[in-house]
């Protein structure tokens, strides 16, 4: 049997990392990988997850299975963290194996609900949101969203891309800090962008992987709540990966806002699609981040941590974009402050990212897409030197 498969394409980032990690040069740069690191390299264990994880050793006294959609304390922390009060009655939710299991269960769910209803991704997006649905075989389509020479929204040919979306449709957004081009719509735009979905009967698919990354943990959550406030349907995956700096636990969530008369209905569907997949989920991390955020000292250590990360990152865009002004002697990059998030996509062809790589040992997707968080004060004007270099 098994000699009937075939070689499956690599991963390009999973590619990224193994020729990083088998290059000898000691002064490479790592700018592919997405993961946050600070001014030494190294991804830090969060303090608060720290002391959570002490107290939870301390009292843990079983290691039974969760319920099928996890522990219901963890999926109403999120709920309330994501969206605020007041969705009790509308949010049907499950816990996953990481945001990419929330992904993964909301296209499972969209295949079960309607088998013909079409997904729409950004054109650029996170390169397993279109791997998932084509191995679902499910219906796909592409919206605009990056104009690559200005290094910002290209909010015309988005809507006009998006006005041929059909009722029950799925319309996937990136909630916060767009991945790879770290480009967000404004809230004027984000109105603009909604009126039109609600208008076309469309469902809005949330991906929120960067929640406090950006301006800010609730500020990253506004446009995320204006959808769920405004739309009967939407669902929204989210991860703790990133703002709880747990990526190994695999910690997120699956919400499915609905009408209270449907949750239950809903719910049941998604504890079944669990069951299909993993049955229970991981519940280490997601135990984790319920004290956390049941917690009100552990709370404002970990909000304090996390806006350090944020504004180290900002700091690193500012400090970039003033760099490679300097080296370029051109405003082509000032981009790069404005973007929000880990990542921004530079603009450089494919044989420019491959000089950096061979002859500068700075090593990014070959889209050009670097994440931010992989640099330090040392590297930055390196980096803003090298690309000055292949320009």
């Amino acid at each position: 049997m098994l000699e009937t498969l075939n070689p499956q394409p690599q991963d390009k980032i999973l590619q990224l990392i193994s020729m990083f990690r088998d290059d000898p040069r000691g002064d490479k740069i790592d700018l592919g990988v997405g993961v946050y690191k600070d001014a030494t390299g190294l991804t830090p264990v969060m303090r608060a997850v720290k002391a959570a994880e002490k107290k939870l050793w301390e009292t843990e006294t079983t290691k039974t299975y969760t319920g099928l959609a996890g522990e219901p304390a963890f999926n109403a922390a999120m709920v309330t963290m994501i969206l605020g009060a007041g969705y009790a009655d509308r949010a049907a939710s499950v816990a996953t194996p990481g945001g990419t299991g929330a992904i993964r269960q909301a296209l499972e769910l969209i295949r079960l609900a309607a088998p013909g209803a079409t997904v729409w991704l950004s054109n650029p997006t996170w390169p397993n949101h279109p791997s998932i649905i084509k191995y679902l075989k499910m219906s796909m389509a592409e919206y605009r969203y990056f104009d690559a020479v200005a290094g910002g929204i290209d909010f015309d040919g988005l809507i006009e891309d998006l006005s041929k979306v059909k009722p029950g449709d799925a319309v996937l957004l990136h909630g916060c800090c767009h991945n790879p081009t770290g480009a967000n719509l404004d809230a004027g735009q984000w109105d603009q962008l909604a009126r039109l979905l609600i208008d076309r009967g469309a469902i809005p698919f949330i991906d929120l992987a960067y929640q406090g990354f950006g301006d800010g943990l609730e500020e990253d959550a506004a446009a995320t709540r204006m959808i769920a406030a405004r739309f009967p349907e939407v669902l929204i995956a989210a991860s703790c990966s990133k703002n709880f700096g747990i990526y190994r636990e695999r910690t997120g969530v699956l919400i499915a806002l609905t009408s209270p008369e449907r949750r239950a209905t809903v719910q049941g569907n998604l504890a079944f699609l669990n069951r299909q997949n993993y049955s229970f989920p991981p519940d280490h991390g997601a135990r984790l981040v319920t004290m956390i955020l049941e917690d009100a000292a552990l709370t404002a250590e970990w909000k304090a941590e996390l806006e350090e990360v944020r504004r180290n990152m900002l700091t690193l865009r500012q400090t970039l974009a003033d760099e490679l002004r300097k080296a370029t002697n051109s405003d082509r990059f000032d981009f790069v402050a404005r973007h929000r998030g880990m990542f921004s996509r530079l603009g450089l062809t494919e044989a420019q990212v491959e000089v950096l790589r061979k002859d500068h040992g700075i090593y990014m997707v070959s889209d050009s897409r670097i994440n931010i968080a992989g640099l330090n004060a040392r590297t930055v004007p390196i980096l803003a030197k090298a690309i000055a270099a292949v320009l």
